[in-house]
């Protein structure tokens, strides 16, 4: 009995022991992995107090905060964000494509802000707001000077509420005072679709937010059915992306149930998904062209690149926007969030479509020039050649449309928008969209209006040319050459003259889109654009040539 006793207490210590030494190399590894992170939370606490204490001056602690957070994270990539308590009505529009408010676009213009465009049928529209309306006042306060973020934050709140503001109005003498009641604001995922000649249909699919998937599907199905569309083209130009699961659900109108689409990839492996179509396709057959430009991102480009690994369609446009992260909301205190990138996506040839270099970019952001070295060839499911490191790269390019500094300058200058304003209050009616076009006497009061006004513009040619002054001036040849130059540039200066008549036609294209918008909104604007869309007559142009689509389909990918 003794010896029993005697043996359980060994064992007992044994086990004391053991339990001691594991939590010894627990604890141990548990320091080993978090202490660099207490260590370094301790040390910007400690200076953020310091800070506080003694700066010189006073601190606003909310915004340098917001500071080191967002500079914290853009050393890593450009997607994984802060979202403040202030800002968690832009990130509930951002996924839902609502919020509440007066339903218009705003923009800065000197120290107040001007109405861009309200959004048809919603509240700025109803209560009488117009494109050209300069607010002074929201609910009382004063709004010199502040950003119109800052501005569009008063005129957002809960639906049902009122908002009274104060306007300047072209041709009136007196300020107006109008009281708008907010309403849920969605913006339309399908804003425009059609059917065009030789029974094309045409949908232009803005966004991915809820429901999408549904409205693209309800609105095909309702072409096929009643206007017996032969071919169809889906445009996702400048849509910037939304929900994954709404990306699949597009893809899956145009092929068959149970394909893989898209799949995830990122640390936790057990986080990783793979996404299929889960229903019966609407149609699998009809020849289809997939729209895109360097503004289509994310969702976008897993329905482009997915129709084109299936060879279900051409792809058409240029090359996207090269955004593959995939990024969870992670719920911080204090009501805040934290968007963070969690794994890539990638689409069913299994190439991924982020750019193999975040700093790699245009200035809109999007993916610039890849070199070959850095590019890895894949296959479509018929054997065409596609290719990773950025986007989607279009089967048949089209170049973008890019306009002159004189059309850029007058934009910037908002003379074209200042005249749509002059013109709409002067005009009560105009033809419909599609019909009313800028006529000689229109331009020529176009050309009257801006006589006076101010919209100087280097063009590139005479940035190089005082380039080649410079240094002809240092190397001393300025003597020998200088002269010459100065009739280059006179030279230049006198056509640079004629350029409002050079650029004539675009400029009244640029004119005719702003007036149109006025009397026909967003959805005006866009279907006068189907005339001079070169990216869309080129789809039409292929699909009405089924040799051609055939055969685009069966090679490689090839450059136009």
């Amino acid at each position: 009995m003794k010896k029993l006793q005697s043996a359980f207490k060994r064992l007992k210590k044994t086990i004391i022991v053991f339990a001691i030494a594991l939590s010894v190399l627990f604890s141990a590894a548990f320091t080993g992995s978090h202490f660099e992170i207490s260590k370094h939370l301790d040390i910007f606490a400690t200076l953020f107090r310091q800070l506080h204490v003694h700066y010189v001056d006073d601190v606003h602690t909310a915004s340098l905060m917001k500071t080191a957070i967002d500079e914290m994270l853009k050393s890593l990539d450009p997607y994984t964000n802060f979202i403040s308590e202030d800002e968690i009505e832009d990130f509930r529009f951002m996924t839902t494509g609502q919020y509440g408010g007066i339903g218009a676009l705003i923009h800065n213009r000197d120290d107040f802000i001007v109405i861009s465009e309200p959004y048809y049928d919603f509240p700025a529209q109803k209560a009488g707001l117009f494109a050209g309306d300069k607010i002074l006042e929201v609910n009382g306060r004063d709004i010199k000077g502040m950003s119109s973020a800052d501005v569009r934050n008063l005129l957002r709140g809960q639906p049902g509420t009122t908002v009274s503001v104060l306007i300047d109005r072209y041709g009136k003498e007196k300020n107006l005072e109008i009281d708008i009641v907010r309403e849920d604001v969605k913006i339309d995922n399908i804003p425009f679709h059609t059917i065009l000649d030789n029974n094309v249909g045409y949908i232009k699919l803005a966004g991915f937010t809820e429901n999408a998937g549904r409205e693209t599907k309800d609105i095909f199905q309702n072409m096929k059915a009643t206007h017996n569309i032969e071919k169809i083209i889906l445009d996702l130009r400048g849509n910037g992306g939304g929900l994954l699961n709404e990306a699949v659900n597009v893809a899956n109108i145009f092929l068959d149930k149970d394909l893989l689409i898209v799949s995830t990839k990122g640390k936790l492996e057990e986080r990783n998904t793979r996404h299929r179509t889960l229903n019966t396709p609407v149609d699998t057959e009809m020849p289809l062209v997939v729209l895109i430009d360097r503004g289509s991102a994310s969702a976008s480009e897993i329905v482009a690149g997915a129709i084109q690994d299936y060879d279900r369609g051409l792809v058409i446009g240029q090359r996207s926007f090269g955004k593959g992260l995939v990024q969870n909301v992670v719920p911080l205190s204090y009501n805040s969030r934290l968007k963070v990138t969690v794994a890539k996506y990638y689409i069913p040839s299994g190439r991924c479509i982020q750019a193999v270099n975040y700093a790699e970019r245009n200035e809109d952001g999007s993916v610039s020039r890849i070199p070959d070295s850095l590019k890895v060839a894949f296959e479509t499911k018929g054997g065409r050649t596609v290719y990773d490191g950025g986007g989607i790269e279009p089967d048949v390019f089209v170049e973008p449309e890019r306009f002159s500094k004189v059309s850029a300058s007058l934009i910037n200058n908002f003379l074209i928008f200042d005249f749509a304003t002059k013109f709409f209050f002067n005009n009560d009616s105009i033809l419909p969209a599609g019909q009313f076009e800028i006529t000689d006497p229109i331009y020529k009061a176009f050309l009257d209006f801006i006589e006076d006004k101010d919209f100087d513009y280097e063009t590139r040619s005479e940035r190089k040319i005082n380039e080649l002054l410079d240094i002809a001036q240092e190397e001393q040849y300025d003597e020998l050459i200088g002269q010459d130059i100065e009739q280059l540039r006179q030279s230049l200066l006198s056509i640079k003259e004629d350029d409002l008549i050079n650029f004539e036609e675009e400029i009244r294209f640029l004119l005719q889109n702003e007036i149109i918008g006025r009397y026909y909104y967003q959805r005006g604007r866009i279907k006068n654009n189907l005339n001079f869309d070169k990216g869309l007559i080129k789809a039409q142009e292929i699909l009405l040539d089924m040799t051609q689509y055939a055969s685009l389909l069966n090679d490689t990918i090839q450059k136009h």
